[in-house]
């Protein structure tokens, strides 16, 4: 698929809004960003936000257009597949708080790549405003470069989990919806890009970090974990989905370093609330896990600051029982070779050793972490 011209983008923006629109910009996000680029640990992403600069009527504007990036795995095969990605992006950003909001859903045109509405269309996008902020995996590339925390680092992770207990609380007891419970545990194993998906993109040929069949079994463990959670429908709540530090944006400000803005909320607006909680944290155990090889120092305090203040903010010991599933998951991410292709074989080991023991243990034991990056006997 080509990229839209800026003539293009300007026409579809002016008759969107119905005002007269100018161009300024219109090019990837990461050539506009004058900042210094990071060296990123992450590699592999689902697309490309394009960046467009404008001038709508009197009012200066900047707004993202991303769409899905086409390629065979995680689920994205078709194009059924990536347009069910954007709808439900359009459809339930707006009802999350403190997530960017969503301007528009449309598609390219066959012929030409221009935007046009639904019914002549190839490939769909979604249109948002553009949100400002700096990334929070920057804040733990710096802790982990530096080896020491700033006074707002442990303020920003409370603030990250009051957000969670606020949204996590917001309860759907509706019955007709409590299908959208066991629909969350189920895709967390059998989507493609949860647990089965991620395991497909591990390369077939033998691979160090792994043992014959292990893959294999680690999604058997999941499955069997599946039917011990898909009951509890009365967990059902609001969740961002995928809340992780590259979609989370803190102000740059220095007189409020804790306010921020969501990006990417995905997977459905209802589901089970350790999902969000493993999906930030495994990152403090992950960003410890590189330098140091185990739990500790500054990335402990994080840790055990994030999981103190939620548990103690959502008084839901349940959730402990409901994160060894969606920790494996996020293990699969964190040690996969396509999306972190950089890390030591040691490492990936300890990652597998993570996700299938706390799979055994049953219950996630915050105080554990470092035992279950032991070698399975």
């Amino acid at each position: 698929m080509r990229i839209p011209s800026k003539n293009q983008v300007e026409k579809y923006l002016a008759e969107l809004t119905k005002k007269r629109v100018k161009i300024s910009y219109f090019g990837p996000l990461s050539d506009y960003q004058d900042e210094t680029k990071s060296s990123d640990v992450k590699k592999l992403g689902y697309g490309t936000p394009y960046l467009v600069v404008y001038q709508e009527g009197a009012k200066s504007k900047k707004s993202i257009l991303s769409t899905m990036r086409i390629g065979h795995g995680f689920g994205h095969d078709y194009r059924s597949d990536r347009v069910e990605n954007l709808v439900m992006e359009f459809d339930t950003w707006n009802n999350l708080p403190n997530h960017c909001r969503v301007q528009d859903l449309g598609a390219f045109r066959k012929a030409d790549s221009s935007l046009i509405s639904i019914g002549d269309a190839d490939e769909f996008f979604i249109l948002r405003p553009m949100a400002e902020g700096v990334e929070y995996y920057k804040d733990l590339e710096r802790i982990f470069s530096s080896g020491k925390l700033e006074d707002y680092d442990v303020l920003r992770v409370r603030a990250l989990a009051d957000y969670l207990v606020k949204i996590h609380k917001i309860k759907n007891a509706k019955p007709a919806d409590a299908e959208l419970y066991v629909r969350k545990i189920r895709d967390t194993v059998g989507h493609g890009e949860c647990i089965f998906g991620l395991a497909d993109s591990y390369p077939l040929e033998k691979l160090d970090y792994l043992n014959n069949g292990e893959l294999e079994l680690l999604e058997k463990k999941s499955v069997e974990y599946r039917w011990k959670l898909k009951r509890n429908v009365s967990r059902l709540c609001k969740v961002h989905g995928d809340f992780h530090p590259w979609n989370i944006l803190f102000t740059k400000s220095v007189r409020n370093p804790t306010r921020f803005v969501l990006l990417d909320s995905s997977r459905g607006e209802w589901g089970e609330p350790a999902d969000d909680v493993c999906a930030l944290s495994v990152n403090y155990i992950f960003s410890s896990l590189r330098k140091y090889g185990e739990l500790t120092g500054e990335f402990m305090t994080l840790f055990n600051e994030f999981m103190n203040s939620y548990l103690s903010g959502a008084n839901d010991p349940a959730i402990l029982g409901a994160m060894p599933l969606f920790y494996a998951f996020r293990c699969l991410v964190i040690a996969s070779p396509v999306w972190y292709p950089t890390l030591s074989s040691e490492t990936r080991r300890k990652i597998f050793n993570f996700a299938l023991n706390v799979l055994d243990s049953g219950r996630f034991d915050p105080r554990a972490v470092n035992e279950y990056f032991r070698a399975r006997a």
